[in-house]
């Protein structure tokens, strides 16, 4: 290869890296700040057929979306499995227990996404994993976001829900297994809001 076609071949790729250098940053969104302020993931299951609620108090979610090129985004969740509140002492001091959620050997379920798609105007399927006492399983989680406000008072709310079966994370071993007693769904609901998303 002669030194004049090297230079030009080196040309023509610095000229295509240069184009395509804006265009990658472009499509990498800003990771959007969670307000703690509003923002709640709740859970029901049922004990011999009656629902108990329950909620978690603290948790912390990473969120890079462009609402307009949401496949480029990613989401992520980390929850503290030793904030889990049910309103019941009784029911606050079982939790952190080895037959439920551990908290000692495993403070912290995680999710973290691996494909974003739009499926309607504001509304998206996010795939990903869920990990929590030592067990990965994949779910699919349809959101709704809207937004209020705009420019620098735009604010972004995302809610969504999904059912897990938490014999497959090992939550309620032993005797506990038994579903009659204790069923095996776990309904998941959630509301983030959000600040620094693009807009719809």
């Amino acid at each position: 290869m002669s030194s004049r076609t090297l230079f030009s071949l080196t040309l023509a790729l610095a000229l295509v890296a240069a184009a395509l250098q804006p265009m990658t940053a472009h499509a990498q969104a800003k990771p959007a700040q969670l307000q703690a302020a509003g923002s709640e993931i709740g859970f029901t299951t049922r004990q011999m057929g009656v629902p108990v609620d329950g909620k978690f108090t603290r948790f912390s979610a990473q969120v890079a979306l462009d609402p307009k090129k949401p496949e480029a985004g990613s989401v992520s969740f980390s929850i503290d499995t030793g904030s889990a509140r049910f309103g019941s002492a009784e029911l606050d001091a079982e939790v952190p227990k080895a037959t439920w959620l551990n908290v000692p050997k495993f403070p912290q379920a995680t999710f973290q996404s691996s494909a974003i798609k739009a499926t309607g105007p504001g509304k998206f399927e996010v795939t990903g994993k869920l990990a929590i006492k030592g067990a990965t399983r994949d779910i699919v989680v349809p959101v709704q976001l809207v937004q209020a406000g705009t420019g620098a008072t735009l604010s972004s709310t995302a809610t969504g829900s999904f059912t897990l079966k938490r014999l497959d994370f090992k939550i309620g071993e032993a005797e506990w297994a038994d579903t009659s007693m204790l069923g095996n769904d776990i309904a998941v609901k959630f509301k983030l809001v959000l600040t620094g998303l693009a807009p719809l």
